[in-house]
């Protein structure tokens, strides 16, 4: 038999992982039934990453599958996300990034719908701006592309890539969906994820109060 062209005890620690935080983000309530896929980079052509279809809440090891950054699953016979690639162009174009997870809360959906005709949401003036990478100020503004929802992934992962062309970037929306957020390793595409429903939340708010 031919040896798997990842490490496994890799992918043990990385499902360990996703399924902890999974588990953790489903209590919060950002994974309504079996919305939302995570994964995290095992090496430089492969990642672990949530099987289709599962509850968030109730992961098994069993539950976490291996993809290339084709999206294509290496060693077993199980069904990635059908957004499989948002994640793997991420692996795929920057080096340094190690985790990528995405999720659903009715805040972040709202926030979609809401902003969804101007194309972004502009964060400005908040002091947790400072919690993505690289911003030191709550000064300036962070931009957070909002796309049109479509199955057609990579039309969409197409223009992901226009946007991350334009600058950096820690995230964005999909209209009706949810929110991609991702980091150097699982700690760092938490706080971004957690930084993105918090201001998303405060953007709301504001909207509520001064219509």
């Amino acid at each position: 038999m031919n040896a798997l062209p990842y490490d496994e005890h890799r992918l043990a620690e990385a499902a360990g992982s996703l399924i902890t935080h999974c588990r953790e983000l489903a209590h919060l309530g950002l994974t309504p039934a079996t919305s939302s896929n995570f994964s995290q980079r095992l090496d430089a052509k492969h990642c672990a990453i949530t099987v289709s279809g599962r509850d968030k809440g109730r992961l098994v090891q069993d539950d976490i599958m291996v993809v290339d950054f084709d999206g294509l699953p290496v060693g077993v016979q199980k069904k990635p996300s059908a957004e499989t690639l948002l994640h793997t162009q991420l692996y795929r174009r920057f080096t340094d990034v190690g985790c990528v997870l995405h999720t659903h809360s009715q805040t972040q959906t709202v926030a979609s719908r809401l902003f969804a005709a101007q194309g972004h949401i502009t964060f400005e003036g908040y002091e947790l701006q400072k919690a993505f990478r690289g911003n030191d100020t709550h000064e300036g503004a962070v931009r957070v592309p909002v796309f049109a929802n479509t199955q057609d992934m990579p039309s969409l992962a197409a223009q992901v890539e226009e946007e991350l062309d334009r600058g950096p970037l820690w995230g964005y929306l999909i209209e009706g969906h949810g929110l991609y957020a991702w980091g150097r390793d699982m700690a760092e595409a938490r706080r971004h994820l957690d930084a993105f429903e918090f201001l998303l939340g405060c953007e709301l708010e504001l909207r509520r109060l001064t219509r």
